[in-house]
């Protein structure tokens, strides 16, 4: 190297040496990691030559005690192991491994909540008291987005803090996009302060936390492997934290959702708000909607589908029915749908620009692959029809397509195990933030007994009665004995 001077090799593997590139003439030595192909170089602190020998063999002594009893050899912040980790989730997904937006998701948690936390801490310095105090820290310095998760009061700290990251995010967002930045005045930055202030701030859900947590557990296990933390650092429980219920639609808000869906189309015929492309992407994005809710796709999934993923079919029965084969977080399956489904498909079909088989279903309208799934005229549709507000107070998204997909599937008595292989998930999720189903569906059972709530003799409905006389009347063709005709 060009700025070692007065290099002496004590023995292979262990030399000391001065710097040409510092003001200083303090000794410097390098040890050889036994078993890689790594070097340690620690500052001696010490101009002397004799001190500076002895305190090199000292050095190596550490290194190979460090060795033997797997205690780390090199310091790091948190913040670099963490990019080191997340370098390697990108190349997992280049190489498919996981789903694209993963590495991103990381990385805004990586770069913001987690770095802030624990950043700027050497990595073989965490230990059980900053891990398990994670969540208490975000609650209190965070902001949430649902008032469900609960709201407090904020100090006037905090909200420069909270302001001023929203912001950021705001004009980055903007770059993204290509527009020139538009700088805040201290005037605007005073009001949004006190507009924030004003107004209780939510907190942070479990959900999000049990997230973060999961990528903090993460890194701190890739520290371990690249042997810059013992084993006993790693971290798999997290906090016991509650599991927040997701908003569906129920049977008469997706019926409002048809009809607010269809006179929407409308008004973009009559020229609200640019004529033609408001037809088109109204019309895509109402069947899309229609989609999700009949086969209960992820928005990854749904932005995936292509062309070559639709195939018709029949069921045993011979009812037709089609099979998509749909990808996303890094899996994918096959599910069925209803034939009313293909419909839909066939109607964007019908206005798509691109209809190769490697062309995507869902794209913007000049053909190319649409990156936000139609976000802001979902959220214009659902807000036109009330509806962007779920009962829990969490704002519904894309993702509630899935929800109100698995909601009347359970509500129709399909098997958990079936449902959960069809949505490409396990039977504990379905059961975790599906479980409310049961109790609605079996109403009677769970009021049996109570003041004012008289049993229903179910043989004695329209339904049950005509399904009683046909059981009744092939138990009696069955129990009949059979004649037999006489030879002649």
């Amino acid at each position: 190297m060009a700025f070692i001077a007065d290099k002496e090799e004590l023995k292979p593997g262990l030399i000391i040496f001065r710097r040409t590139d510092v003001a200083h003439s303090n000794w410097y030595c390098r040890v050889k990691v036994t078993g890689s192909d790594r070097y340690k170089t620690v500052s001696l602190k010490t101009p002397d030559i004799n001190a500076a020998r002895t305190l090199a063999w000292d050095q190596d002594g550490e290194v190979r005690y460090a060795l033997k009893h797997d205690v780390p050899i090199f310091n790091r912040p948190f913040r670099d192991v963490a990019r080191e980790y997340l370098d390697t989730q990108k190349a997992r997904s280049r190489r498919g491994e996981i789903s694209k937006g993963r590495p991103e998701k990381m990385r805004a948690v990586i770069g913001q909540a987690l770095d802030e936390y624990v950043g700027s801490t050497q990595v073989h310095r965490i230990g059980d008291e900053l891990w398990e105090g994670y969540p208490a820290w975000r609650r209190e310095t965070g902001e949430g987005r649902s008032a469900r998760n609960g709201v407090r009061e904020i100090s006037g700290e905090l909200a420069v803090k909270l302001v001023t990251q929203e912001l950021a995010m705001r004009e980055k967002g903007r770059a993204a996009r290509g527009f020139r930045a538009r700088p805040s005045t201290q005037a605007n930055l005073d009001k949004a302060i006190a507009a924030k202030l004003a107004s209780p701030v939510p907190f942070v859900s479990d959900a999000t936390i049990r997230f973060e947590m999961s990528i903090f557990a993460s890194v701190m296990n890739y520290a371990i492997k690249k042997r810059y933390v013992p084993a006993s650092q790693r971290y798999e429980d997290r906090p016991k934290l509650k599991i927040m219920r997701r908003d569906e639609f129920t049977v008469e808000e997706y019926r409002k959702l048809h009809s607010v869906g269809r006179r929407w189309i409308e008004k973009g015929k009559n020229g609200e708000p640019n004529g033609a492309p408001a037809v088109w992407y109204r019309t895509v994005t109402y069947n899309l909607i229609l989609i999700a809710c009949n086969t209960g796709m992820r928005p990854s999934e749904l932005k995936n589908l292509r062309w070559r993923d639709i195939t018709p079919a029949k069921d045993r029965d011979g009812r037709e029915i089609v099979v998509l084969f749909v990808q996303g977080k890094g899996k994918s399956r096959s599910l069925v749908a209803p034939k009313s489904v293909s419909d839909y498909l066939d109607r964007i079909r019908a206005i798509a620009k691109k209809t190769a088989p490697n062309d995507r279903v869902f794209t913007t309208i000049d053909g190319k692959p649409t990156q936000s799934l139609y976000k802001h005229l979902i959220d214009d549709l659902l807000t036109r029809a009330d509806l962007r507000m779920g009962p829990g107070g969490t704002i519904r998204s894309t993702y509630s397509f899935r929800h109100t997909y698995a909601t009347f599937r359970l509500g129709e008595g399909v098997d958990v195990y079936f449902l959960a292989e069809q949505m490409g998930t396990s039977v504990k999720m379905i059961e975790d933030h599906y479980g409310h189903v049961n109790t609605i569906k079996h109403a009677d059972r769970v009021l049996q007994g109570m003041s004012g709530w008289d049993p229903v003799d179910h043989a004695t409905t329209p339904a049950r009665e005509s399904e009683a006389k046909a059981s009744k009347g092939a138990q009696t063709r069955l129990s009949a004995p059979v004649k037999t005709k006489k030879r002649t």
